[in-house]
């Protein structure tokens, strides 16, 4: 990924979906995108701001949890 920006600084933002669709029961949590299901269906209708904010719900989310 070296010399591109973070998805968060992109635009338009990218979706951080990677394919790999499985909610965590525990946490609440997409296993591959690390967003809630209220943040995967608001997604496409969002704002850039909206998700920005997703994003770094993602990187607080991805230095708190181990889906190992």
């Amino acid at each position: 990924m070296s010399g591109l920006l973070p998805p968060e600084l992109q635009t338009p933002v990218p979706s951080p979906c990677i394919s790999l669709c499985q909610m965590d029961k525990q946490t609440g949590l997409c296993q591959g995108c690390m967003r809630t299901i209220d943040e995967i269906i608001a997604w496409s209708k969002a704002d850039d701001d909206y998700k920005r904010a997703v994003w770094k719900e993602i990187r607080r989310r991805e230095s708190e949890l181990d889906f190992g």
